[in-house]
């Protein structure tokens, strides 16, 4: 709108006090002030914006309006052209003009000229004989663009001093284009607009705002330095308050840092940030250590000189855990109080300013684009997002878009912040059990660190978050606490990768103590490592090469020593391994040993396998999978070990999707047999199919389950596994499988089966009852007796009958059954209809023949048992 002051003429002239402000704001131009011209050449558009509307082509159009302002006068507005301008399609505004139409070749006045045929921002003097003459001519090539948006501003002193500034872009910061002086013209009637165009690509893309005219006020305030970040050891970036008189602004005398650095060797203004120079120095600064810069003699446009003006920075080299993942939101929904996205909030642990510039997000599936120039300050929280995510994560907190931001999975992954050279800051391998909490797990709920000091402990050291929204972005933790590691780093696993190659697993992430070989040794005559290194992104793994070569079918021993975790805490007790170089499976060396496929509602899978072989093998290429129920084709194979993990002789190995959830559910012995994969074969809860197969492809076991070879008395068999008897047996004998015993928990994972017995040697032409006594309750102690056979050769037949004393048939445990040479029935002590039979003595009347004729019949005792 116009604002008119009053004019008192008894005190200064009314000019000195007229002054013009219009934004559009009230929707049109038809009043407060009032324009004339073509009116119907132009719009005020649903921004408040002034807009052409001239769809006309080879046409010129305008728009004044009253404006009495001519001298000790600025004038600032907003302009964009969304197209390239040339000699045909260009805008004037009229400063200052004597008429309304200032079309007409006798207006006289000032004018700004955007575009042309030199695509410049210029001012000109308009003559009352036609001519237009340039005063200060711009930068050519400065519109050179198909979206053009520039603030300007012109103001003219007293002594009749024109300057010219502008700011493309809206930066912020206005760059002199010129000054020159005239005093041609020392009054105005009018302010106007004036467009040429000529076809209808330049329709309806031409936009005025934020008109504001009024009193110029001598700039006399000298330039601050307002800050200063060290880039690299040798390149300072200094920010200044204003605009610059670049021949002052340039020149390296007018810098100086202390601490024997003195004067850079050369100083150029940053083209992105015109209130920004960059300086360079010969000598670099020292890491660690805050510096001050001095600044004198540098002048604003305005001819203001800084003496003496100062700023401290430090040049310092981030080292690992300088930036930490402090706060990861993995999964948004059902929504609790924070935007539906993902993120992820970076700390800065350090005491000094960082750049970010070129950091990146990494997971398995590659890394994510650079982040921007930014220095996050000492303490700072930065939340990192898609770029179509940071309007609404911005409120929280400074929010910074990530290119290709990586996917995180609800299940959990492996994710890492890396600096611009590549090198590690921080990872995290998350996943569910993280929260501590099943409903916040199912999504909403935001994983934070406990202790941005304590980056390495994993889920000891996270935890969902309490905050009532659902997370913390941009702001301290809710769960923020003192939690130092206190636990020393343990030896978990070792695996030869080759002859000369070992690689050893750790409990957490290791410091550089690591690098000396004579932390490390190896027996059986294979000594100490020609070199040590450290992978990351977890810097938990150490690769060792030696000289003298490990041979097949030997173990040898690994030993920690000196070995300490990123806290400082030494390595004391869980020092030593085992490695061995690893061989292939054949047939039945790994078997199917025990499997849970109908788990609890909210429990998973799992499978484990026995080594029964004398080799050492490595589960990272041996591989499992299913059995379509209606083609019997295998179904996706997937391996036994998402890495290299050696499965040595006598050795368990239990896959599960989620490890932390069958340590809740089970008693566990030894935690290092169980492995998390990411995705497995389909169980089904009724019967299904284990394949194992090795890196040739070839199948070594089988095993098709049946819920009915589960303890007949249990009536619901989830989260209660199925276990193997005997090692020794073929896999699918049904007798040779039974649920696991209730005093066990009902699984036994990565221990010896709870029911496991392995079958008694029986003479020839005999068979025995093992044992003699049982008590069939499950309770993982003589559920079962075995009746175990042998003949002096194959092809008999068997029926086998349990009698009461009394000779009365109570089950019929075999009938016409072929048998192998040896081999063993297993009796549960239920009769024919699955109900128990009463304590007591019965009679197995085992009778064997063949199709020779030969016939054998043998009768044994044996005692039923019930706990009272």
């Amino acid at each position: 709108m116009l604002s008119i002051c009053i004019c008192i003429a008894a005190l200064l002239p009314c000019s000195l006090f007229s002054q013009t402000e219009e934004k559009f704001s009230d929707g049109n131009f038809t009043a407060n002030p009032a324009w004339t011209g073509n009116v119907d050449a132009w719009i005020v558009n649903s921004e408040q914006q002034l807009q052409s509307n001239n769809t006309t082509a080879n046409s010129n159009f305008y728009l004044s309006t009253e404006s009495n302002k001519a001298t000790t006068a600025q004038w600032d507005f907003w302009v964009r052209l969304a197209f390239n301008p040339s000699g045909a399609n260009y805008a004037d505004v009229y400063l200052t003009a004597s008429q309304s139409n200032i079309t007409l070749s006798n207006t006289s006045g000032y004018f700004i000229r955007f575009g042309d045929t030199q695509d410049e921002i210029s001012l000109y003097r308009k003559d009352a004989n036609g001519s237009s003459i340039k005063i200060i001519d711009g930068t050519d090539g400065l519109l050179n663009s198909s979206n053009n948006i520039v603030r300007v501003r012109v103001t003219r002193n007293a002594a009749n001093v024109w300057t010219l500034s502008r700011d493309l872009g809206g930066t912020g910061a206005f760059i002199p284009e010129g000054t020159a002086t005239d005093a041609s013209y020392l009054t105005s009637a009018f302010f106007g607009i004036w467009i040429r165009q000529s076809t209808a690509s330049f329709f309806q893309r031409h936009y005025v705002d934020d008109i504001e005219i009024k009193d110029f006020i001598p700039d006399v305030t000298p330039p601050a330095v307002t800050g200063a970040n060290a880039i690299s050891s040798t390149a300072l970036d200094v920010l200044f308050s204003e605009a610059l008189n670049p021949a002052t602004a340039t020149l390296p005398a007018n810098y100086s840092v202390n601490n024997g650095i003195g004067n850079p060797t050369s100083v150029v203004p940053d083209p992105a940030n015109p209130l920004q120079m960059r300086l360079t120095f010969a000598t670099p600064f020292p890491n660690g250590t805050t510096c001050t810069l001095t600044v004198n003699n540098v002048q604003d446009v305005a001819g203001n000189i800084v003496n003496n003006g100062t700023a401290s920075f430090a040049y310092y080299t981030p080292q690992r855990y300088d930036i930490v993942l402090h706060e990861i939101m993995v999964d948004p929904t059902p929504q609790v109080g924070l935007p539906i996205a993902n993120w992820i909030e970076i700390r800065n642990t350090s005491a000094f300013p960082i750049n970010l510039q070129g950091y990146r997000l990494g997971r398995s599936s590659g890394l994510s684009g650079p982040l921007p120039a930014y220095f996050i300050s000492p303490g700072q929280f930065i939340i990192l997002c898609t770029g179509s995510q940071v309007p609404v994560l911005s409120p929280f907190g400074t929010t910074l878009a990530v290119t290709s931001f990586p996917t995180l999975p609800n299940t959990g992954e492996l994710i890492w912040l890396q600096d611009a050279t590549g090198r590690i800051m921080h990872s995290v391998e998350y996943n569910q059990s993280w929260y501590q909490n099943e409903v916040k797990a199912q999504g909403g709920w935001s994983l934070e660190m406990i202790d941005a000091g304590n980056p390495c402990t994993g889920s000891s050291n996270w935890r969902a978050s309490t905050h009532a929204s659902g997370g913390t972005p941009g702001m301290a933790n809710s769960i923020a606490t003192s939690n130092k590691d206190q636990t020393a780093p343990q030896l978990l696993r070792g695996f030869a990768q080759d002859a000369n190659t070992i690689v050893l697993t750790f409990s957490e992430s290791l410091d550089s103590t690591l690098s000396a070989v004579a932390t490390y040794s190896v027996g059986n005559g294979i000594g100490t490592p020609t070199s040590v290194s450290l992978a990351a992104p977890q810097f938990n793994t150490v690769q060792l090469r030696f000289s003298n070569a490990l041979q097949t079918g030997t173990i040898y021993t690994v030993t920690a020593s000196n070995v300490r975790d990123c806290a400082g805490n030494l390595i004391a007790g869980s020092n030593t391994t085992t490695v061995a170089l690893a061989q292939i499976p054949d047939s039945l060396d790994l078997i199917v040993n025990e499997i849970l496929f109908n788990p609890k509602p909210l429990g998973v899978d799992y499978v484990e396998f026995y080594n029964r072989s004398n080799k050492t093998l490595n589960a990272g290429n041996i591989y499992f999978t299913n059995r379509s129920s209606s083609s019997g084709n295998l179904g996706t194979i997937y391996p036994l070990s998402p890495s290299n993990r050696l499965i040595f002789p006598g050795a368990y190995h239990v896959v599960t999707e989620n490890v932390d959830l069958i340590k809740q559910s089970f008693s566990i012995q030894n935690p290092d047999a169980l492995v998390q994969v990411a995705t497995m074969p389909s169980f089904p809860d009724d019967k299904g199919t284990v394949v194992l197969l090795n890196q040739l492809g070839k199948i070594t076991d089988e095993l098709n389950y049946d819920q009915r070879w589960h303890f007949a008395l249990i009536d619901n068999n989830e989260g209660i596994s199925l276990e193997r008897i005997d090692y020794e047996r073929r896999t699918n004998l049904p007798d040779n499988w039974t649920s696991a015993a209730q005093s066990a928990g009902f699984g036994t994972p990565g221990y010896q089966n709870s029911q496991y017995r392995k079958e008694a040697t029986t003479p020839a032409g005999s068979i025995t009852i093992n044992p003699v006594m049982f008590s069939p309750d499950n309770d993982g102690f003589e559920d079962f007796t075995l009746i175990e056979f042998a003949f002096n050769e194959p092809g008999y037949v068997a029926n086998v009958t349990i009698m009461d004393a009394a000779g009365r048939p109570v089950r019929v445990l075999q009938r016409n059954t072929t048998i192998a040479a040896t081999g063993s029935f297993r009796w549960d002590g239920l009769n024919d209809k699955q109900q128990r039979v009463a304590a007591g003595n019965y009679i197995i009347f085992f009778e064997a023949f063949n199709l020779a004729g030969k016939k054998q019949v043998f009768k044994k005792g044996v005692t039923v048992a019930r706990k009272f």
